[in-house]
């Protein structure tokens, strides 16, 4: 049986994973990041108090230790400064992607085996593969798998892990299913069986992400205008809006049933470029794409692969070629709708659909 340090969020998902573990004899202690405490009147609810309540009563059901780490200096550091760096880019930063490399399996794995922990476990739809032989030091070689449920499977926010990461990462309910999960929690008698899952962003809470930028990044007024350059009206800034975006832009189409979509940034001019909702509209759907800072794979990726451009999305099958040690460029069998600077692109082993391979960032597309 291996020591593990289990993180818990409040939600059901970490507890009944938390459980397993202390079912299956580990020796376990959960551990609660405190990741962001809204101190700045931000509108919304950041319930990081109420999560560690949650977190204590499942604790006090399970018999084990409870231990609060507080992460706020470093989340500003690692998180919130890259998030609010990529909108003012014009880019789509993804935090909660960057949060399970940096965080979950960066500092809070660092102070896992500093205390002389195995791993971290966490509540992640997903599930660890380990592979033969292991590392000429003795290390564990590890691929992270898609999750058993099709609907909640969350590898795609794993895909920016590096392997060492992966090798002392557990999901103890990788193999379930959500109606498995509830009612698991329910026969253990967890007191948040029943508790609504989180919609917010990882260290925000039920913060609107509009509310957020704007309270760091200031209006930065500009003109809106259509794939020809015509002027259609003006928008506030262009950190609150991306690619594929059909609604804030308050501009009405002219074609009847055909929306107006956001298909471009011009970021030197501060213009928001607007096109029609179809597959000819230029900027909105990509046959190629270049993904750079290439992370988690053990391996080179293969010449064809699976790409997953955000969370939900299908992972398409595409054509992969290494531009340099660090960047691919990927030719779509078919049009990929809505790609944007900065959204993580998930790799999957085309020839075995659930195993993820890489991760990277979209750079450009056409």
């Amino acid at each position: 049986m291996a020591r593990i340090l289990a993180a818990m969020s409040g939600g059901v998902d970490s507890a009944v994973a938390t459980a397993l573990l202390v079912q299956q004899g580990h020796e376990v202690v959960a551990a609660y990041m405190k990741n962001w405490v809204n101190e700045e009147g931000i509108p919304g609810e950041c319930p990081w108090e109420q999560d560690i309540e949650d977190s204590l009563a499942v604790c006090r059901t399970l018999g084990i230790e409870l231990r609060v780490i507080d992460l706020t200096v470093q989340y500003r550091e690692r998180i919130v400064n890259y998030l609010l760096e990529g909108y003012r880019n014009g880019s789509t930063p993804n935090p909660d992607v960057l949060c399970n490399r940096e965080m979950k399996f960066g500092v809070l794995l660092d102070y896992a085996l500093e205390q002389g922990f195995s791993g971290v476990a966490t509540g992640h739809y997903a599930r660890r593969e380990d592979v033969s032989p292991p590392t000429p030091d003795g290390e564990t070689q590890s691929y992270i798998l898609r999750g058993s449920d099709p609907n909640k499977d969350q590898s795609y926010f794993l895909a920016l892990m590096r392997p060492e990461q992966a090798a002392r990462a557990l999901f103890p309910i990788g193999d379930l299913i959500k109606p498995e999960v509830r009612r698991l929690a329910g026969e253990l008698r967890l007191p948040n069986a029943w508790k609504k899952d989180s919609q917010g962003i990882c260290f925000i809470g039920q913060v609107k992400m509009s509310d957020f930028l704007s309270h760091y990044i200031p209006d930065n007024p500009g003109e809106i205008v259509d794939t020809q350059g015509r002027v259609l009206g003006t928008h506030r800034g262009l950190h609150l809006f991306t690619i594929g975006q059909r609604k804030g832009h308050h501009v009405a189409s002219p074609r009847e049933g055909i929306a107006y979509v956001v298909v471009g940034k011009d970021v030197r001019n501060n213009r928001l470029i607007l096109g029609y909702e179809q597959p000819d509209s230029p900027g909105l759907y990509s046959t190629t794409a270049t993904v750079g800072s290439i992370c988690n794979a053990r391996v080179p990726l293969p010449e064809r692969v699976l790409a997953q451009p955000r969370y939900r999305a299908p992972a398409v099958p595409a054509e992969c070629r290494y531009i340099d040690s660090q960047r691919v460029e990927l030719c779509f069998d078919s049009p990929v709708r809505a790609l944007a600077p900065g959204q993580v692109c998930a790799f999957y082993d085309a020839s075995s659909p659930d195993r993820l391979l890489a991760g990277g960032f979209f750079e450009t597309m056409a």
